[in-house]
């Protein structure tokens, strides 16, 4: 059975720990929901991961419906939260909450993430009012990691701890029904998740979040261009791909693959078709 908001916030208050990992697409979806994780993140990080961008930014909203709908009919009964990409909420409230009512409607998502803090308040708000279910995101938001001094730890001085603090407890009177910590201090993320009465998911966050959230293809060794800090390797895939990979190319330029045991037998002989 899907789990619902009702559900998600009901971890927090019996002391469960939250699992979410990204998927993409509807195989990968299905697996992760096989092993019952509790919530599937179509996460624009796969401007990096499945696209081949630098950043998230050019990710767009077709992009992520596409993703999004192919998670949903992977794994059907699994809770999917969308991101709203960078554009999509920015431009005012009436333009975020179009976007969002797309993203349930063509993707058939049970919530979208944002990013932002104060700034993004009333945009929660407006789409929470219309029936679109948000979790909130701060700390390292990548889509304006530019802005942050690139893709550093945030919440490292007293006064930008008091600035998260307060953007998380006004996430939350805007409707945020949870919030993804990024990037900051274990010590602050305590507080914040302590402080607020929904449940934190954290990257980078340290064990004192509510949740965690990797990205998939991070947590099983598949991404080879760099490792956060925060990420750790639950298998090595990527080796053993390229091996899988180059048996095949050598089994093949072979001539030992296929074998007869990959082949359908003959019925008549066929030769006699080159006479005709």
């Amino acid at each position: 059975m899907r789990k619902t908001i009702r559900d998600i916030k009901a971890m927090k208050a019996g002391g469960g720990k939250i699992t979410m990992l990204t998927a993409y697409d509807a195989s990968m979806a299905a697996l992760f929901a096989s092993c019952e994780v509790d919530i599937l993140l179509v996460g624009d990080s796969l401007g990096m991961v499945m696209l081949g961008y630098d950043s998230t930014v050019p990710v767009t909203m077709a992009d992520m419906i596409h993703h999004a709908a192919a998670v949903r009919r992977g794994a059907p009964q699994a809770f999917v939260i969308c991101d709203m990409p960078f554009g999509s909420h920015h431009t005012g409230v009436r333009d975020a909450v179009l976007n969002g009512l797309r993203i349930m409607k063509e993707a058939g998502s049970d919530a979208v993430k944002l990013e932002g803090g104060l700034e993004m308040c009333g945009v929660v708000k407006g789409l929470v009012e219309a029936g679109v279910p948000v979790m909130g995101h701060i700390g390292l938001t990548p889509q304006t990691a530019s802005q942050l001094g690139g893709f550093k730890v945030q919440g490292k001085d007293l006064a930008a701890a008091r600035r998260l603090v307060a953007e998380a407890r006004a996430l939350e009177e805007a409707g945020a029904f949870a919030l993804t910590i990024e990037c900051v201090p274990a010590g602050l993320a305590e507080v914040i998740t302590s402080s607020l009465s929904i449940p934190t998911v954290g990257i980078g966050a340290g064990v004192h979040c509510d949740g965690q959230v990797l990205v998939g293809h991070d947590m099983l060794g598949m991404f080879e261009k760099f490792q956060p800090k925060f990420v750790k390797q639950y298998a090595s895939l990527a080796p053993l791909i390229k091996a899988a990979v180059a048996g095949y190319n050598r089994e093949v330029r072979s001539g030992s693959y296929p074998g007869v045991e990959h082949s359908f037998a003959d019925s008549i002989d066929y030769r006699q078709l080159l006479a005709e």
